[in-house]
């Protein structure tokens, strides 16, 4: 079964390997949980191995989502959109009908079978809009299946539940509709922070049932560890560590290792527990073990004859 990497490190593991290509995954949270940074590192891994983007929102403007990657660490997100890699659909409020009956077929039409990533974030306004249950599932139905024609889909999805159950009203039909299902558990009580991870579902293929831990670092996004880190001092690393880090490292994309040695150079102890670095780097190296092959050029309207379909895209991993 083909797959790509998720781009949040320590999540592949718990997949047996990896998103599977050309499926639909919803993730779940609360405010706050982590949400539209899980999005964003999960185009941004696509991007920085050739693939293209496409963030389709239902609520925040364009700029507002950059604002909030740049803010996350993800600086170069701008270069992307500057060379045709990121696409941004602003489908909110009332656009949203119009984008489904009038742009998504010529959308369909002009990038299908183009190896890309395409984010829906957040998919709750078309639950907001639709109250009938027949609609919902009719409308979400449709929109994942002919954006699995481009590529492989990953939604958000908001969580209202009174009692931080994720089987609400709001996402029983995202949940049954999605190949695979993320949860987010994000609880503050006082000064604690709790934050779990956990794969609900994922269809046609091995997965995790364990519940882990997350953080969300500057520079890294969404990170899965075993050990929460209490509050201390700027992270000393020794030089044999260093050593050992630098070596990992070695084989990453430019972009990757500028960005995440600069991390490493100043994490904070009260970020990460010591002991993790190494699986932490060992985990960002997997994530890149095996690039994939230069995505294929979407077609134009010069180039593209009627009738005709772009071909299929080779194997991400």
């Amino acid at each position: 079964m083909n797959r790509i990497k998720s781009g949040v490190y320590g999540l592949n593991s718990l997949l047996d390997g990896g998103i599977v290509a050309n499926s639909s995954t919803v993730v779940i949270g609360t405010a706050g949980a982590g949400k539209t940074t899980f999005a964003l590192q999960y185009i941004m891994r696509g991007m920085e191995t050739g693939e293209d983007g496409v963030f389709i929102s239902l609520d925040e403007n364009q700029q507002q989502i950059l604002r909030e990657a740049e803010d996350m660490g993800f600086k170069n997100i701008r270069n992307f959109i500057e060379r045709g890699k990121l696409v941004f659909i602003d489908a909110s409020g009332e656009q949203f009908g119009a984008f489904i009956k009038q742009e998504l077929p010529s959308f369909v039409d002009k990038w299908e079978g183009v190896k890309s990533r395409i984010v829906i974030d957040p998919l709750t306004p078309v639950l907001w809009a639709l109250p009938e249950k027949y609609e919902q599932r009719e409308v979400i139905s449709f929109l994942i299946k002919e954006l699995r024609k481009v590529g492989t889909v990953l939604c958000t999805l908001e969580e209202h539940s009174s009692y931080g159950g994720v089987y609400g009203a709001e996402t029983e039909i995202p949940m049954y509709l999605a190949d695979s299902v993320i949860h987010l558990d994000y609880n503050v009580t006082g000064e604690d922070v709790e934050r779990k991870l956990r794969v609900l579902k994922c269809r046609s293929s091995r997965h995790s049932e364990k519940a882990v831990d997350y953080q969300i670092i500057g520079g890294l996004g969404v990170i899965l560890h075993h050990d929460i880190p209490h509050p201390g001092k700027k992270m000393e690393i020794d030089e044999e560590t260093r050593s050992v880090l630098e070596e990992k490292f070695s084989g990453l994309p430019i972009s990757v290792r500028n960005r995440v040695s600069n991390v490493f150079g100043n994490l904070e102890e009260s970020e990460l527990p010591k002991d993790d670095l190494i699986r932490l780097a060992a985990d960002i190296v997997e994530e890149y073990k095996h690039i994939e092959a230069p995505a294929k050029k979407r077609p134009t309207k010069k180039t593209k004859k009627k009738g005709t379909k772009a071909k299929e895209g080779g194997d991400d991993e």
